[in-house]
């Protein structure tokens, strides 16, 4: 697929998901990105096959809070996970798979995550800001555009990430035909759940638009103190612009 630019002149606003470069995205993925100069001016990252923002972890250690949003977890939070990660520590040591914990989901899952709910709300209550926060620690805080190549389907997609006004300033010969708007990012937590008939999901609604998914899992066939997060956005505001391009 050949990616073609016009004459829109935006050397400083054309920006790549690159955390060494700038204050964007935090999006993780399986394969390195790929990085590209074009004309010297552009530089893009070629993203495979996902649209997670952040793949994370929970610990006995980690601290969610300080990390995503500058507020320690709380002594409650450690005191409601630290039984869970005792049990997983005793299994590790027992060289044991996680396909030998039958009721996981209950046991693990279940408690993890409603420790981390449980947390949520206090630092809300503690910290209002608390959902901008999240938000921008998820998506940065500088404008750019995350562009994602689909293989399988054979299409690229690009999304606009327009939050401090700055994405598609007019050329020099040419006005963009397209408007892209400033995001409003949330001000509000209004609810948080688990996704319906799901142990291992929970669901946080934001204002403004902003729907966000947490789901949970082991990532290793060993049982190990620690599990992966995988955090989803499942709605985001109409401001953020999605194109999608077939490959021909």
């Amino acid at each position: 697929m050949e990616i073609k630019l016009n004459d829109y002149d935006e050397p400083e606003h054309f920006r790549a998901l690159c955390e060494d470069n700038f204050n964007v995205s935090r999006t993780c993925e399986y394969e390195k990105n790929e990085m590209h100069h074009i004309q010297d001016s552009y530089l893009l990252a070629k993203i495979r096959n996902t649209g997670s923002f952040i793949f994370g972890k929970t610990s006995h250690r980690l601290d969610f809070g300080k990390e995503w949003f500058g507020t320690p977890c709380s002594a409650q939070y450690w005191a409601d996970v630290k039984p869970v990660f005792d049990r997983l520590k005793q299994e590790k040591s027992k060289k044991k798979n996680w396909a030998d914990i039958l009721e996981k989901d209950e046991e693990v899952y279940v408690p993890l995550l409603q420790a981390f709910m449980d947390e949520i709300q206090r630092d809300y209550q503690i910290d209002a800001s608390m959902p901008k926060k999240m938000v921008e620690y998820l998506i940065g805080t500088d404008d750019y555009y995350k562009i994602v190549s689909h293989d399988k389907r054979r299409m690229t997609n690009i999304q606009t990430f327009n939050l401090r006004g700055s994405l598609n300033q007019p050329g020099k010969k040419k006005k963009s035909p397209h408007h892209v708007p400033i995001i409003e990012l949330p001000t509000e937590l209004v609810a948080m759940k688990f996704k319906t008939g799901s142990k291992n999901t929970v669901e946080m609604y934001l204002n403004n638009g902003w729907q966000l998914s947490f789901r949970i899992h082991n990532a290793s066939t060993k049982v190990e103190p620690s599990l992966k997060f995988d955090v989803h956005f499942i709605g985001v505001p109409a401001s953020i612009l999605n194109f999608s391009c077939d490959w021909q």
